[in-house]
């Protein structure tokens, strides 16, 4: 009888921790989405592998976490349902906390304090904001650009929106003239005009806009990323990756160097 008890318990213990296994290990990598072109942020090369500001901080935040990464390439609009629909664990790509996405998404604590920028050709004639009255102006497809656009039509008197899928496509309308201006991240555009040369930032856009990683609402690893960032800023990997990816130090007080709450 004790021998067949001994070896119940045995047995218990053998099905508790099978069962526990799954629990423990069921995140065994991190499903990651990105918008693809969007330097200095992300970036895929001719490889198929990323690089950018945000690839070098989710890999961070994986190796923080003791799992893989694994990073899949969406239009920016596309990050926003598979997220929800959890095709995806995460979303990067410059995506702004706002109230509205966070009704029906998730997100870790901010870590870049982003403005916004006007921009155009540097020779059209428009120097501001006070100049695009009935102009047509672009921004990409459900971004922060976008809204604000959208907000701001009464106030400037904005013509034809235009809207697109890629950052690319509309700094080439702006090239051919078939855009008057565009608006959105002024770190993307000004990443851009080192090369684009004959375009240029026509009004610096103050927001109190800041970029987090947008995960699956209710994600059950959305406390642990959100410490591994936190983390991040404190051993200082983030202020480096500023440095590296933006060519400036961090600002003392940002969100790239300073813990921030976890958006509720």
């Amino acid at each position: 009888m004790l021998i067949v008890t001994r070896r119940l318990v045995l047995l218990a213990a053998t099905l508790s921790l099978g069962l526990a296994a799954p629990a423990a290990f069921a995140q065994d990598k991190l499903m990651i989405g990105s918008y693809p072109a969007n330097p200095p942020w992300e970036n895929k090369k001719e490889d198929g592998s990323f690089e950018g500001f945000e690839v070098d901080m989710i890999n961070a935040v994986g190796k923080k976490l003791g799992v893989p990464v694994e990073i899949a390439d969406y239009d920016f609009q596309a990050l926003f349902a598979a997220t929800s629909s959890g095709r995806i664990d995460c979303a990067i790509s410059t995506i702004s906390i706002t109230p509205e996405r966070m009704q029906n998404q998730s997100f870790t604590q901010g870590y870049y304090d982003n403005d916004m920028a006007l921009v155009g050709k540097a020779d059209n004639g428009i120097k501001s904001l006070a100049d695009m009255k009935g102009k047509v102006v672009g921004a990409i497809a459900t971004s922060i650009g976008e809204a604000w656009i959208k907000e701001k039509t009464g106030e400037y008197g904005f013509g034809e929106l235009k809207s697109y899928k890629a950052q690319q496509d509309l700094l080439l309308d702006l090239q051919n003239g078939r855009l008057d201006g565009g608006v959105g991240d002024i770190v993307g555009f000004e990443f851009a005009f080192a090369k684009m040369t004959d375009l240029a930032v026509k009004e610096r856009i103050k927001t109190a806009d800041q970029y987090g990683l947008m995960c699956k609402k209710g994600h059950p690893m959305l406390d642990k990323i959100n410490a591994a960032i936190t983390e991040l800023k404190q051993d200082g990997t983030m202020a480096a990756l500023h440095k590296k990816w933006l060519g400036v130090d961090a600002g003392a007080g940002t969100a790239t160097v300073e813990e921030r709450p976890l958006p509720q």
